[in-house]
């Protein structure tokens, strides 16, 4: 039986932010539908026995639903929650990790009310924007609409640092200027396929990353040259060739068109070479209440020696060795570890060393070779520590583990392992991306 248009109620929101709405049938799962509103729904598909549908006439209004700055966030979808009064999305995050918990079935915690953002909005220092063209061929940029590669039109993001949008309008003022057109993923033709846009807090400097369907194309020096005079905040600007017939962003090859290949930014007073490529927290302000608080929750002290899994860049590392002996940054990613390297000696940072590998085979040999650590902070990906590297946790046991994680769920179920050995001692969500479903989580764990 096909359902194209039900009344319902929410009754709650799910893991990414949607209504949730119970019928008679099954769950429909709702886009910008809030608690305790009741609308007319358009069902638009059947996924793994729920309906997923959107609004399409409200009949009940929630008292936290407010006019959203973005006047196309219901369409582009990265603003999952715009409609949401703020201190309704942090209290919806609260709840979004006491209910993974939950879940798992982790019991007597106390979740800490989610730490907000001063400003939830222009935030975002990483900006990835396709290039396209609209019906009537104007050249567009924006962002994707949510499950399709159909771009929305966008002038200003609410959520990105507001120096992107200047330098976007520019670059499609030259694309006209220069006769570039915009890739065709239909043809495979055109020339300008993204452009990414990473800007420094602390410091006045900002990497453009120029992603294109050719190697080389006429013109190049002068229009670099024009962009840099009417942009000249632009401290570094990268060519990336994708010739690829892909949905990935980036392609193998890059140069440097203009100024040094990294830009600078600070966490904590401790400052940080970025490349086009870096992993770097995308919240230049929330980032550093992250830290802090982590750093808090390990109450270190200058006899211990810690280790960093997953350390990436360096930054928890860096950020902590000014309250202790000694800290060891472990990563897979090569260029991670010499961006780490790079970054220590940038700060003068001496009791900070950085070992290629997988996590738990580093930990273990370098436990067996007599090193001990009081302390390991671990700040896995979205899908959590791997089974081996709990395994060597709970095998070598240090006093405290404290993890960052940006998934509650994966957050939840590596806790429950861990808890056969440690006790939650806090909880910590922090609003690092505010407007949207996300959230970062501390857990701290003591042994018990």
């Amino acid at each position: 039986m096909k359902f194209d248009h039900v009344t319902g109620k929410c009754v709650d929101l799910s893991f990414e932010g949607k209504g949730v709405v119970k019928l008679s049938y099954g769950t429909v799962f709702v886009d910008g539908l809030f608690l305790g509103e009741e609308a007319e729904i358009e069902i638009q598909y059947k996924r793994a026995g729920s309906y997923f549908g959107k609004v399409f006439r409200l009949i009940k209004k929630s008292p936290d639903r407010i006019q959203p700055k973005c006047g196309v966030c219901t369409a582009c979808g990265g603003c999952q929650l715009q409609q949401l009064a703020y201190k309704a999305q942090l209290d919806y995050k609260t709840k979004k990790v006491g209910d993974a918990f939950k879940r798992h079935k982790v019991e007597n915690i106390e979740v800490l009310p989610c730490i907000s953002a001063e400003n939830p909005y222009e935030y975002r220092n990483k900006i990835q924007v396709p290039i396209g063209r609209d019906a009537h061929g104007h050249i567009v940029s924006g962002f994707y609409r949510s499950g399709t590669h159909k771009i929305i039109p966008i002038e200003k993001c609410w959520i990105e640092d507001p120096r992107a949008g200047k330098i976007i309008s520019v670059l499609k003022d030259l694309m006209k200027l220069f006769h570039y057109a915009p890739y065709d993923e239909d043809t495979r033709t055109g020339l300008i396929r993204h452009v990414l846009i990473r800007t420094s807090y602390h410091y006045d400097e900002v990497m453009v990353t120029l992603v294109t369907n050719k190697d080389e194309f006429k013109g190049k020096n002068n229009f670099v040259k024009e962009w840099i005079k009417r942009c000249p905040n632009i401290k570094s600007l990268i060519q990336n060739i994708n010739t690829r017939d892909t949905n990935v962003i980036l392609g193998e090859k890059e140069r440097t068109l203009y100024g040094p290949s990294v830009i600078k930014d600070s966490i904590l007073g401790v400052d940080f070479l970025i490349s086009s490529k870096s992993f770097f927290q995308v919240n230049p302000v929330q980032v550093e209440k992250l830290y802090k608080k982590a750093i808090d929750f390990a109450d270190l002290s200058k006899e211990e020696n810690i280790l960093d899994a997953y350390c990436g860049i360096g930054t928890i590392s860096l950020c902590a060795s000014k309250y202790v002996k000694k800290v060891t940054g472990v990563e897979i990613v090569k260029e991670a570890i010499v961006d780490a390297k790079k970054n220590a000696k940038l700060n003068n940072i001496s009791n900070a060393e950085f070992l290629l590998g997988d996590a738990g085979e580093v930990f273990e040999r370098l436990t067996a070779q007599g090193e001990k650590y009081s302390t390991v902070f671990v700040d896995p990906p979205r899908k959590g520590l791997d089974q081996k590297f709990i395994d060597t946790l709970l095998r070598i046991a240090p006093e405290k583990i404290i993890y960052v994680s940006c998934d509650p769920e994966t957050l939840a179920r590596d806790v429950k392992l861990l808890s056969e050995k440690y006790d939650i001692k806090q909880m910590q969500p922090v609003d690092m991306f505010p407007m949207t479903f996300h959230v970062e989580t501390i857990v701290g764990l003591y042994r018990k």
